[in-house]
């Protein structure tokens, strides 16, 4: 008899437990298993029309007269969680047109990661291009003249091409190149 009292003391104390663990994480007994081993599934790439896309003049730039460096935000306009990745594509937008452009070539800085973007969160990227220097026109150490485009074509691997103004200026550069980072949660300077 008391071995009995014993094993039934013990089922009561695992049927206890087991009620409290289901009540507190909301799942059920038997069916613990199947809840623990399903995946969620990583949020898509931001499409074009979820982001909002804007423009200043980097804190830190190179030294001279253009606009040397920009930092560009993109922000989750949408309801939904989404994912920006990879290095942009930079492009001069001649006439003020996507369609008429002009690709600068691209140097790529740091590793590339996915970064989340909650609603109405933002992530970043900067842009430094070859310094204009002097005065007035301003002028290229590599002899070549200065180019300035009233906005640039942004683009995101499967996010879309972005055209934006600078908030402050317009987009002053020197032979066609520029140097960008990766897509970061964190806001450059």
């Amino acid at each position: 008899m008391r071995h009995s009292n014993g094993i039934r003391r013990a089922a009561l104390a695992t049927v206890t437990v087991t009620a409290v663990a289901a009540a507190v994480t909301g799942i059920l007994p038997g069916t613990a298993m199947a809840a623990s081993t399903t995946t969620s599934t990583p949020p898509p790439a931001c499409p074009a029309s979820a982001l909002q896309v804007s423009a200043r003049q980097a804190v830190h730039r190179p030294v001279g007269t253009g606009t040397g460096a920009a930092v560009v935000q993109f922000t989750n306009v949408s309801r939904r969680t989404c994912v920006l990745k990879g290095r942009p594509t930079v492009a001069g937008a001649g006439n003020g047109s996507p369609s008429h452009n002009t690709p600068l070539k691209v140097t790529p800085t740091g590793r590339a990661a996915t970064v989340t973007v909650r609603p109405h969160g933002k992530a970043w990227v900067k842009l430094t291009f070859v310094q204009v220097q002097g005065e007035g026109d301003g002028y290229c150490v590599s002899g070549k003249g200065p180019v300035t485009y009233p906005t640039m074509v942004i683009g995101l691997p499967h996010s879309g091409k972005h055209q934006v103004a600078l908030n402050d200026g317009v987009w002053a550069e020197c032979d066609n190149k520029v140097t960008v980072t990766p897509v970061s949660a964190v806001k450059p300077s």
